[in-house]
């Protein structure tokens, strides 16, 4: 898996910026203006409820360069999500490589993620997204599975996680990013396979 995706990362280096779009979204590069509704994001405890602590606005702003970069580097990564109705920035969604490093069970491997605004919860955006992100760490990257993972408290992402065709892996983990005995500490892990997501796939094109 790691050799595979590090082939993926250099296929795609310096080479292009994936941009890509759903039937409602337009999931590309970010943009100097997505920092103001990124940190208002940041900075709301419903969002943030499942994450150690909301972000002042200089970690808001340094976090949207970090997945930025991220970008600018690989092709791929976090996503800016815009709206095509009305251009808006809602959130991101998108892969990210977990290094073996990372202390995370499984890995190295590639994480599907996402963030949006409280205002465009509900509207199936986040798992239209994610399912275009599937899409392309499957048919670009190759890779053979994709994983997410969450708070055991975040029942929400657990969902979406279930409605892309992603199942519990049950390896439960103490995140260690986390202090030891932190409420958020325990996490679940989930995983689709590239045999589970051709069975399921419904990506919007």
């Amino acid at each position: 898996m790691s050799d595979l995706i590090n082939s993926a990362v250099s296929t795609f280096h310096n080479e292009r910026i994936i941009t890509m779009e759903t039937s409602r979204l337009i999931l590309r590069r970010w943009k100097s203006e997505d920092y103001q509704p990124f940190a208002r994001l940041n900075s709301d405890p419903e969002v943030m409820r499942y994450f150690p602590s909301t972000l002042s606005r200089h970690e808001s702003d340094m976090q949207a360069t970090r997945l930025q970069s991220l970008i600018l580097k690989r092709g791929w990564g976090f996503w800016a999500i815009e709206l095509k109705a009305t251009g808006q920035f809602i959130g991101f969604v998108g892969l990210h490589y977990q290094h073996e490093a990372s202390g995370i069970p499984n890995a190295p491997f590639v994480e599907i993620g996402w963030r949006l605004l409280a205002e465009y919860w509900g509207e199936g955006y986040a798992s239209e997204a994610a399912q275009q992100s599937l899409h392309f760490a499957f048919q670009e990257l190759g890779a053979s599975e994709v994983y997410a993972f969450t708070a055991l408290q975040n029942i929400p992402s657990q969902r979406v996680m279930l409605k892309l065709g992603m199942t519990n892996s049950h390896q439960d983990f103490d995140h260690p990013q986390l202090p030891k005995g932190h409420e958020l500490e325990r996490h679940c892990l989930y995983r689709i396979s590239r045999e589970q997501w051709l069975e399921s796939d419904t990506t919007v094109i």
